[in-house]
């Protein structure tokens, strides 16, 4: 078993205690350099007394010792319901109290559990699909990999029909519907990653949208009636290389409880070559088949194939926890609204080995270094002489490698109502390559956070630029979803690409490179290479935003028109009606 090089070998809690106490005390600060203030800025800001001084608390000492303990081999790679799950509850809870947090989470608590399932499906080693002259054997993990659809002890398809029915959207806003009436009950739908992306005014053209998330298309057949849905995973269309989909959909499955939502029985992936063969099987050829597809005028293509899969489930109930601190805020009239600063705390556990046999996935990067970003953010707001007007919620959520599991069922059984809820900065996975010149804001454009973020990298020297790899679709991947589902504003800060001191491409290639070699990888370990500069100045920058909206008057806004305003008005006209008054009854 390898030791991360971010603490020493461990024999017994000494790691959690000297990570906590490098956390909570007061480091010295690392030199800041002065950035040139723009008055316009400082204006939109409007940072309570002591937020710059309070700032220095952020340092880079603090956010290692927080990612060398949640990343060390005695976490086992923070897996959800395993010792590690527990251990990484411990210590952010502890660390929160050891800094002087109020607990956060319901009935004066530190945890908010809940209950998870698991499904671990036993896959054949080959899937045979049979067409009218001939038939076709995939691999497993080569070719294909399956996951039950069901929390069930067994997931079955019994010779059903293939039908590729392209992307597998129905929009009615883009007046598009890749169903078209069919009657898809009991098939298996082969179908399309990504959306529509050949046209800036359809689907937003290249950035990608909730339709070409893997989560929406697997819901999306199982309104259809369908018994199994198989995506096609090409790199560009999913965002990441395909030995992602192998680690990532084998091994315990995490679920929140069913309920009784549709379900298909069987979802699965397909490699690009691979679905080539399959669609050859009845003469069709697969470009001509995509072809097809980028056209409102798409009609569903049964394919002649039928095929049958028998997965066997081992299916376990068990629990995990968000972790939630509070601070308290200071103005009466605005205590009871919240901004939640949001990082998940759980990775992959133990997985598919590595060449080496390395089988702890430990997630440093993937969210260690977010986790890392809340505490000191947290340990920021404790240096303040006094709390901002609205109150500060550090969350801590599960399961977010699993669906986004932890913030669902936040947003479902929020501690403060969505209606109360200011806004959400969502921090997941930080830089780890140095100073940048610019900031990539996921999701700018929506709200009218952007005034708070675009004024907040001025005062660094800065610059905001959109997601810059808007084809990867990550508003809709990361926990700031799930706000937003509920109507809250919600920023997501990623690492800029214009690096100090590096040529240009250069942080372009950095982010391909460990995206290529290390994500959700048992690779992804603090190494000494990285350079925690950046992400002190990144960190720095969400804690003074964050402030700004706990300061601000008025709660930020959705851009008129975005996909989450109406769920906005909703949250709000839910909390108008809360505070009107009781008449009593004659």
């Amino acid at each position: 078993m390898k030791v991360s090089r971010g603490l020493r070998p461990h024999k017994n809690a000494t790691p959690l205690l000297l990570a906590c106490t490098v956390l909570a005390a007061g480091c010295a600060p690392a030199p800041r350099e002065e950035a040139p203030t723009d008055a316009a800025a400082a204006d939109v800001m409007a940072l309570p007394e002591g937020a710059s001084s309070a700032a220095q608390a952020i340092d880079p000492a603090a956010l290692r010792a927080a990612v060398g303990f949640l990343a060390d081999d005695l976490l086992e790679g923070r897996g959800p319901s395993t010792r590690g799950d527990a251990l990484t509850q411990l210590y952010l809870a502890r660390t929160m109290e050891l800094l002087g947090l109020q607990p956060g989470g319901p009935g004066g608590s530190w945890l908010q559990p809940f209950d998870i399932v698991s499904v671990e499906a036993e896959v054949p080693e080959r899937w045979t699909f049979l067409g009218p002259r001939s038939g076709l054997n995939l691999d497993f993990w080569d070719d294909f990999i399956a996951a039950s659809g069901v929390q069930d002890s067994q997931a079955v398809i019994s010779a059903a029909e293939v039908v590729f029915v392209g992307y597998g959207i129905q929009a009615p806003e883009y007046q598009w519907d890749d169903f078209k009436g069919a009657d898809l009950s009991g098939k298996v739908l082969l179908m399309l990653n990504n959306d529509p992306d050949w046209d800036p005014d359809l689907f937003e053209g290249e950035r990608r949208l909730y339709y070409g998330r893997w989560d929406y298309k697997y819901e999306s057949a199982a309104r259809q009636g369908a018994t199994g849905a198989i995506i096609i995973h090409t790199t560009p269309s999913a965002g990441y290389p395909y030995n992602v989909v192998q680690t990532g959909w084998t091994g315990p499955q995490f679920e929140l409880p069913a309920g009784d939502e549709p379900r298909t029985q069987v979802h699965a992936w397909v490699s690009e070559e691979a679905a080539r063969r399959l669609v050859e099987l009845t003469g069709h050829d697969l470009d001509e088949l995509i072809e097809s597809a980028h056209s409102r005028d798409f009609m569903p293509v049964p394919l002649d194939i039928t095929t049958s899969l028998k997965l066997e489930n081992t299916v376990t109930v068990s629990q995990t926890a968000n972790v939630a601190g509070l601070v308290p805020g200071s103005d009466p009239q605005l205590a009871d609204e919240v901004v939640v600063f949001s990082a998940h705390h759980d990775h992959f556990g133990h997985n598919e080995p590595d060449p080496d046999g390395d089988d702890i996935y430990n997630g440093a990067l993937d969210n260690a270094s977010g986790c890392a970003e809340v505490l000191s953010i947290a340990k920021a707001a404790t240096h303040l002489p006094e709390p901002p007007r609205r109150s500060l919620l550090f969350l801590f959520v599960a399961g977010e490698e699993q669906g986004l599991l932890g913030s669902q069922y936040y947003a479902e059984h929020p501690t403060f109502p969505a209606g109360r809820i200011a806004a959400n900065i969502n921090l997941d996975g930080a830089n780890i390559w140095g100073r940048t010149r610019d900031l990539t804001y996921i999701g700018y454009g929506k709200s009218s956070l952007d005034a708070l973020v675009d004024a907040a990298a001025a005062a660094q020297g800065r610059t905001v630029e959109p997601d810059q790899f808007p084809d990867r679709g990550s508003f809709y991947r990361s926990d700031q979803f799930n706000f937003a589902k509920i109507g809250v504003p919600a920023f997501y800060p990623d690492s800029g690409t214009d690096f100090i001191d590096r040529p240009d491409g250069w942080g372009r290639q950095q982010l391909e490179a460990w995206e290529e070699e290390h994500y959700h990888q048992p690779s992804d370990e603090l190494t000494d290479e990285w350079n925690f500069e950046g992400m002190v100045e990144d960190t720095r920058l969400a804690f003074e935003v964050g402030l700004a909206v706990a300061e601000a008057d008025e709660m930020p806004t959705w851009n008129e028109g975005d996909e989450f305003a109406d769920e906005r008005a909703a949250a709000l006209a839910q909390v108008a009606r809360d505070d009107e008054p009781v008449t009593p009854t004659p």
